[in-house]
């Protein structure tokens, strides 16, 4: 039993004086906790493997790799509860509706240190949103992706991708070593991607969060709203930022050759 002069009424959680006295104080910040891939001993050692192979072609053509990947757009957006923080006196009860369905956009790009192929939406033949698969994937490929590498005038370019199945069928493989031959960074293709490798993906690690950060600033409402948004956000990325953004990769795989694969929390962090 606790003695009666031993209990202090604490001060409840909402009130926003007890965090700004008490922090400050400590020399204590708040901090979220960043999720990152699972990888195992195993994994270590194939990321490893392959990115000391990524380094030696690439090292003397670094402007001539070409990352290509898809994301969704949900048009409600997105909340990051563990970064949205309300100071109040009160609990403002603040909620955040969520459609049981909402609607979204499928948008495949690319850059290189050079540019950045324009965005592609994924659509049926009725003008409607869908997502990917192989047959869709291979026809963004055969109807866009080569005719915008023939508008930019790129040779000898490197293309990568991930190893989603869509980007991985056999079919898909065949169709883009006809255009880059060898020079192909994939999952079955000549050149190897590691598995759950996202963390070395420029659009993945800058691209997709820069675009999503400001795409719903003017709240859209329709979906061709939001696809006029992202195509302007992609169009008017500077060539400077995409150069810092392809150096920030070699830094990236500088640091897997020299940990053997682990995760990289000196450069995830400083991000």
């Amino acid at each position: 039993m606790f003695e009666s002069s031993s209990y202090v009424n604490p001060t409840p959680l909402a009130h926003a004086d007890t965090s700004r006295d008490v922090l400050p104080r400590g020399g204590t910040s708040q901090a979220v906790c960043c999720k990152i891939s699972y990888l195992n001993s195993s994994n270590f050692a194939i990321v490893s493997y392959d990115v000391k192979d990524h380094g030696k072609l690439l090292s003397k053509n670094l402007p001539g790799y070409l990352a290509g990947d898809e994301a969704h757009f949900w048009l409600n957006g997105y909340v990051n509860k563990q970064n949205c923080r309300i100071w109040s006196e009160a609990n403002p009860q603040v909620y955040v509706e969520t459609p049981l369905h909402p609607e979204k956009l499928t948008v495949w790009c690319a850059l290189w240190a050079g540019g950045i192929i324009v965005p592609y939406f994924f659509k049926n033949d009725e003008g409607h949103n869908v997502t990917v698969n192989g047959d869709r994937y291979r026809a963004m490929i055969t109807n866009f992706f080569i005719h915008e590498l023939n508008n930019h005038n790129v040779q000898e370019l490197w293309f990568q991708q991930d190893g989603a199945t869509c980007h991985t069928a056999r079919a898909t493989i065949d169709l883009l070593k006809d255009t880059f031959g060898d020079r192909l960074i994939s999952r079955f293709g000549p050149v190897n991607w590691p598995p759950r490798s996202c963390d070395l993906t420029p659009l993945d690690y800058f691209l997709w969060g820069y675009v999503k950060s400001l795409v719903y600033a003017d709240n859209p409402q329709m979906l061709d709203h939001l696809e006029d948004n992202i195509r302007i956000l992609i169009v008017d990325i500077r060539p400077q930022m995409l150069e810092k953004v392809i150096e920030n990769w070699t830094s990236r795989l500088d640091y897997i050759r020299a940990s053997r694969g682990s995760p990289m929390p000196e450069i995830i962090f400083k991000m």
